[in-house]
């Protein structure tokens, strides 16, 4: 992206910040005591909150950051609820039970994100528009239809392969081999979202402290010590939900989490009849290259949001993002000047198994590892980890049979992505796709 892509108003913050921007803290004074201790104010920690407070439980919140200003209001705001295992693949290396379960587990937390939306009355553009994923070779294509079969069989789903010849009345490019459409996944706006469910925590009784990083968390018998730079706060239970924002307060998960950084810019507004042109059905998109592109209409219908995996080892979103205006174009050849207003990015947090997880280590609850998906799973963890405190039956989760691994020599720092993402560039150079 040379700086003739650049608005000359370029903004380095989330494109969700101009209709949602997040407020500094005001000076709060942490309390003695909580029943519950939660560290992390994004979907997951508030979603927790939430189902905590209204069942009677004294609540305190913290956040290093404003609230929300971490992933849960940085991402494309796409209600997938993703498994980056295929469900065909799935089955055969974990068994049917168990992976029916799993992808059973994804069906039911969108319905519950959307039912949550209406019941709350949070106006954040939810809309069930459906998924296009583009692929990028003939052989993804041959693969894609037969998980395609496989989720049609098993959830009814109503997947349906797209061939190349038909692919304009889902997007309007040549550049994939056809794809697979999917109705059964939602967009909306993550920065609104976020403002509502904060806004009902709140209102319901959950303090939220944010911009006061908790230093250490010890267990003192039956209790725990949440320790920040302002004092500290004593309470019966802690659930920690920092995903991809994971430090050193608590080494256990920062073993366990790996952050990775994902990209993403705003266009300027395009005239509508270009819009409609190229996104006729305003699909959430994504294709089958390793370091894949995830892009969408915004909400309003204005401009397009794309984003990717691909990152540059630098924090400058400028060069950060530089990759993602030429993989625009590759698909959209007409935007070939198009202007960017908005480049940012953020962590995403990865599991090595790519699955999320509900653990217990030490009393601790932690729910994390929404693997580029958190839209859909941080709520849905965040509150299975709430219900468990409160001993609902329906904490219920498949995300809590499987053990939360780390790897030797990984503290945090994931020193091994370089390479990874070099030989996913070469994969994705000849072809050779993830699905």
């Amino acid at each position: 992206m040379t700086s003739a892509a650049f608005d000359p108003d370029l903004k380095l913050t989330p494109y969700w910040w101009e209709a949602a921007p997040l407020t500094d803290a005001e000076p709060t004074e942490i309390p003695a005591r909580a029943d519950v201790g939660i560290v992390g104010a994004g979907f997951a920690g508030l979603s927790a909150a939430l189902t905590l407070v209204r069942a009677g439980r004294s609540v305190v919140v913290f956040d290093s950051q404003r609230a929300g200003e971490g992933a849960s209001s940085r991402n494309g705001g796409i209600c997938s609820g993703n498994i980056k295992m295929p469900f065909g693949q799935m089955i055969k290396t974990m068994g049917k039970s168990k992976a029916m379960a799993i992808y059973g587990e994804g069906v039911a937390a969108r319905e519950s994100l959307a039912q949550f939306v209406d019941e709350e009355n949070i106006d954040c553009g939810f809309d069930y528009a459906g998924r296009f994923s583009g692929a990028n070779s003939p052989g993804d294509y041959d693969r894609m239809g037969r998980e395609a079969d496989a989720l049609n069989e098993y959830f009814d789903l109503g997947a349906e392969m797209v061939p190349r010849s038909e692919q304009h009345r889902e997007l309007g490019t040549d550049f994939y081999h056809g794809g697979q459409v999917r109705p059964d996944t939602a967009g909306l706006h993550p920065g609104l979202f976020h403002k509502g469910l904060l806004e009902r925590a709140l209102a319901a009784g959950v303090q939220v402290i944010a911009e006061t990083a908790v230093t250490g968390i010890q267990r003192d018998g039956g209790e725990f010590q949440l320790t920040t730079a302002r004092g500290t706060l004593t309470a019966g239970e802690v659930i920690v939900c920092t995903n991809g924002y994971t430090g050193p307060a608590t080494p256990w998960l920062q073993r366990r989490v790996i952050p990775i950084p994902s990209q993403i810019i705003a266009t300027e507004p395009l005239p509508k009849e270009t819009l409609e042109r190229l996104m006729p059905k305003r699909r959430m998109c994504n294709d089958t290259r390793n370091l894949y592109n995830y892009y969408r209409p915004s909400p309003d219908g204005t401009c397009i949001v794309f984003g990717g995996r691909r990152g540059a080892d630098t924090d400058d979103p400028r060069i950060k993002c530089t990759h993602l205006l030429g993989n625009l174009i590759e698909i959209f050849p007409e935007l070939a000047d198009i202007k960017v207003t908005h480049s940012w990015w953020g962590y995403t947090g990865y599991s090595f198994d790519f699955l999320p997880h509900l653990a217990i280590h030490d009393g601790i609850h932690y729910a994390s590892a929404f693997c580029g998906s958190g839209v859909v799973w941080a709520p849905w963890v965040g509150r299975k980890a709430a219900q468990r405190i409160l001993g609902d039956a329906e904490s219920e989760t498949v995300f809590d049979t499987f053990e939360f691994k780390g790897r030797p020599l990984y503290w945090g720092k994931p020193w091994f992505l370089p390479p990874i993402i070099a030989w996913y560039g070469i994969k994705d150079r000849f072809g050779a796709g993830r699905i």
